[in-house]
């Protein structure tokens, strides 16, 4: 049986690997399929069939969208998608321009900070990306304003510093409606790194599946045994399709690897068979 992972990102949002770069080293690294769902957007997956065409590995087109729930940060990773159907494109379109408007007023917020940065600048250093908070880490980082991605997150980028700026409301529902309406599947990600406690949570994938949510990442980077465990009997109780990935954003992510994540992580290929409905 292959191995695969379900959630990777390129350059196309906030990892390092470029779409080709993410094929070849998928192909390294004997992995049979891959997902890329980078951050709000697909612009990276054209590329990556391109350089998958002919080669023993399949690119699964997708998505990571940023939702919010009880004024948390909820993600949503949408696989198999139908990423050029019109009434999906002018949603990403609108997505696009709501991250734009939130990325002006951090901006602004952290010059009247004084720190001496600009958006152009920030598009000019992450060129064709989407513009998340990590490409702000990173040109802080740079600009010697702190001394590693972690303090620019507790400082100035974190949900409950002052600087942070909340998008226009998205909710999860919204998305995952999107998501089906585009022929995917949406799966809910990294369900423990929202800290809602165990029956906060079970509410959050119950009302979820009642509105359409198909699975669950049950295999993550981070996760402990108990963990999957967790994810699974989530799963199983609500009649919901595993899933799992690495989260790979290259050297944004230090010791997190393709398909192995911290090194113990295993996606099975028959995920994908099965979440491929």
């Amino acid at each position: 049986m292959g191995q695969i992972d379900l959630h990777v990102h390129s350059t196309k949002s906030d990892g390092t690997y470029t779409p080709t770069e993410l094929v070849n080293y998928a192909l390294e690294k004997g992995l049979t399929a891959f997902a890329l769902t980078d951050h709000d957007t697909v612009d990276g997956i054209d590329e990556a069939l391109k350089a998958a065409k002919g080669k023993p590995i399949t690119v699964i087109p997708g998505i990571e969208y940023s939702t919010e729930y009880l004024n948390r940060d909820v993600h949503i990773v949408g696989l198999f998608i139908d990423y050029k159907t019109p009434a999906f494109v002018k949603y990403l379109q609108h997505f696009k321009e709501s991250r734009d408007t939130r990325n002006y007023k951090l901006c602004a917020n952290l010059q009247n900070a004084g720190f001496d940065i600009s958006y152009e600048e920030l598009m000019e250093a992450f060129p064709g990306a989407v513009i998340t908070r990590a490409h702000y880490a990173k040109l802080l980082l740079s600009k010697g304003y702190v001394k590693s991605m972690k303090e620019a997150f507790d400082r100035y980028l974190g949900d409950h510093t002052p600087y942070f700026v909340h998008r226009e409301k998205i909710t999860p529902q919204e998305v995952i409606q999107v998501t089906l309406q585009a022929g995917g599947v949406p799966i809910l990600a990294h369900p423990t790194l929202y800290k809602l406690g165990k029956e906060q949570l079970d509410i959050l994938v119950a009302t979820l599946t009642e509105q359409g949510l198909k699975g669950i990442e049950c295999l993550y980077c981070t996760y402990t045994a108990s963990d999957e465990r967790e994810m699974k009997a989530l799963a199983d109780k609500y009649h919901l399709l595993p899933s799992g990935g690495s989260d790979f954003h290259g050297a944004n992510k230090p010791g997190l690897d393709l398909g192995v994540g911290y090194g113990k992580l295993y996606v099975p290929e028959e995920y994908m068979s099965k979440l491929n409905i």
